[in-house]
Parts: structure tokens; sequence; C-alpha cells
């Protein structure tokens, strides 16, 4: 019941006004330096020379968001074949990510925006006074630190697809060795 109503209250609120400015395609990246699951700092710039795919969500375990995490889970093994790394953003803390993480066996970096500024720097986050969540929102970014691709309407179902398919256009069109 208490996952039902918070899945609820995520979907009332959702039509909050996003705080923070959207960086427009091929603008520079903004950069971060966050803590993953198991406590280990990550940045934008462990990532340069790779494709990187960034999903923000909501809240972890929730089922929006597990369905999300776990097709990218499923999906895996497409990602390291084309050489394109994924990481997870929310505004959870650390022991919510490792919990869900060891919940559902996520092979990918989940990291903790507890005081949400990353959410804030990509335009992503409601603050809705009580509460701050990031939107459903993913950005690719290309091995120069650039924003590709932005996705405003995500869809958990089939968002991985499409992230997949754009990075093949985008690694054919920039050529795979970027």
């Amino acid at each position: 019941m208490r996952k039902f109503l918070l899945s609820l209250f995520i979907i009332l609120v959702s039509t909050s006004l996003l705080a923070g400015e959207t960086p427009e395609v091929g603008s520079a990246a903004p950069s971060f330096k966050l803590q993953d699951q198991n406590g280990d700092w990550h940045s934008l710039e462990d990532y340069r020379g790779s494709w990187l795919a960034v999903y923000f969500y909501p809240r972890d375990d929730t089922p929006g968001c597990t369905t999300e995490a776990c097709n990218f889970r499923d999906n895996i093994y497409a990602f390291k074949a084309i050489g394109a790394e994924i990481v997870g953003i929310s505004v959870d803390d650390v022991d919510s990510h490792k919990e869900f993480s060891d919940k559902y066996k996520l092979p990918f970096t989940i990291l903790a925006d507890e005081d949400a500024e990353t959410a804030r720097a990509y335009g992503v986050l409601r603050d809705y006074k009580l509460m701050k969540l990031a939107s459903r929102q993913s950005f690719l970014v290309n091995p120069q630190g650039q924003i590709a691709k932005h996705y405003e309407d995500v869809d958990p179902d089939t968002h991985t697809q499409a992230v997949l398919a754009d990075l093949n256009t985008l690694m054919g069109d920039a050529g795979v060795s970027d």
C-alpha cells in the first residue's frame, strides 16, 4: 500500500515545474561528482572517451523506475557490445540505491544525487518544497562530454530500445572510435 501511495503521489505531482535550465544538445554536459550504490565516487570525467547514457528517475523501487532499471539491466550486453556506459541518477541516498541495485541485480552505476544539484544542473529537478525528485528524463553524452541527445518524454517500457537505436545511429554518424 505504501508503494502504491508513493507512486500515486509521484504521478499527481508530476505536473510541477522543473527547476533549472536543461542543457541544449551540442553543449557540454554538466559535470558531476556523486557516490554510487557502493559508496564509490564517480564523475562525468570518468566516462570521457565513451558514449554515456545518463538516465534520471524519481525514486528507487517504484513501478516505473524499476521497469526502466530492469530494462537497462536486461540490455546491458547490447550496451557493452557498442562500448556505451549507463548511469542512473536519482535524489535517493546511497543506502537506498544499494538496496535497489541488489534487489534487482543492476549491473551498472546508480548515483545518489542527495543534494539534487546534478538534477538541477540537467534541468530535471522537480522541487515540491517538502520533497525533491528528478523527473524521468535521459541524456546521451558523446565521448567528448557533450549532450548528443535529450529524452524529455520517457516511457519506461520502451526507453532502453530507443536509447540503443539512437546510440547506434549516433555512433554510425560520428564513427565508433570517437
